[in-house]
């Protein structure tokens, strides 16, 4: 007889035969959990004006300070990479809540950092975002939680876990 979690999982899915594996169907189980994450945060971000992808580059920027950061390492920082990161830079100073300055030193290389509306802006996320987290792992207890952010570690570098 199967669990609940995986026929619940075949049930979202649609899907009328079992899975191939447990790796498959934690694989699976896992880009859904992460979808629905996604949606849910993109919803957050909507309501502020912001993609989730600009939120990312906004918290990375209030994270390096008053120096900022070149594009490139802003690009190496992301949660998600993805090559359009000048593109979300060009949204996020149209919006006032990013300035860009090329470096004096090197001429190819531009220096991002957060304006105030950006600061106030991120400011503002803080509690929705933190409550959204809350409830999408309040199912977990502590030690739980603990867990899974290492067995999240093992997934994306199972070379340090032999």
């Amino acid at each position: 007889m199967e669990r609940n979690s995986t026929q619940r999982l075949r049930e979202e899915l649609r899907q009328t035969k079992p899975f191939q594996s447990r790796s498959q169907e934690a694989y699976l189980a896992l880009l859904r959990t992460v979808d629905e994450l996604r949606r849910r945060s993109s919803a957050l971000m909507a309501e502020h004006g912001v993609s989730l992808e600009q939120y990312n580059v906004l918290r990375i920027l209030r994270g390096a300070g008053a120096e900022g950061l070149p594009t490139l390492e802003i690009a190496g920082r992301m949660v998600e990479r993805q090559p359009g990161v000048t593109r979300l830079l060009d949204k996020l100073e149209a919006k006032g809540l990013v300035h860009r300055v090329r470096c004096k030193e090197d001429r190819r290389q531009v220096l991002c950092t957060l304006t105030e509306p950006g600061r106030t802006l991120l400011a503002s996320l803080d509690g929705p975002v933190n409550e959204s987290s809350q409830r999408s792992f309040g199912a977990l207890r502590p030690e739980e939680l603990e867990t899974l952010v290492e067995y999240l570690d093992r997934i994306r570098y199972p070379e340090l876990y032999p």
